[in-house]
């Protein structure tokens, strides 16, 4: 009986410890990207565009006001890549 209690314990503390873990590692993930602009194939924007009002709707490559999020650093090594719209 009082290994089961312990078990239960154990279970339960890995579970909560897992979900806080979880919760942090997904809002640091947020913080570190960025928009990349001109770098969007056609439909595989991932927000609106000057044109268009959804994600997935830019309707050619490289498109200059389309962007999709991308880890920060990452834009400006890719040809074409823009912090802004233009």
């Amino acid at each position: 009986m009082k290994s089961q209690k312990l078990l239960l314990a154990t279970a339960i503390s890995g579970a909560i410890a897992l979900g806080t873990l979880t919760l942090s590692t997904v809002a640091n993930a947020e913080e570190e990207k960025e928009k990349c602009y001109g770098v969007a194939k056609a439909g595989h924007n991932d927000c609106q565009t000057a044109n268009s009002s959804c994600a997935g709707t830019s309707t050619m490559d490289d498109q200059s006001d389309a962007f999709v999020l991308l880890p920060k650093g990452l834009c400006g090594k890719l040809a074409g890549g823009s912090l802004e719209s233009s």
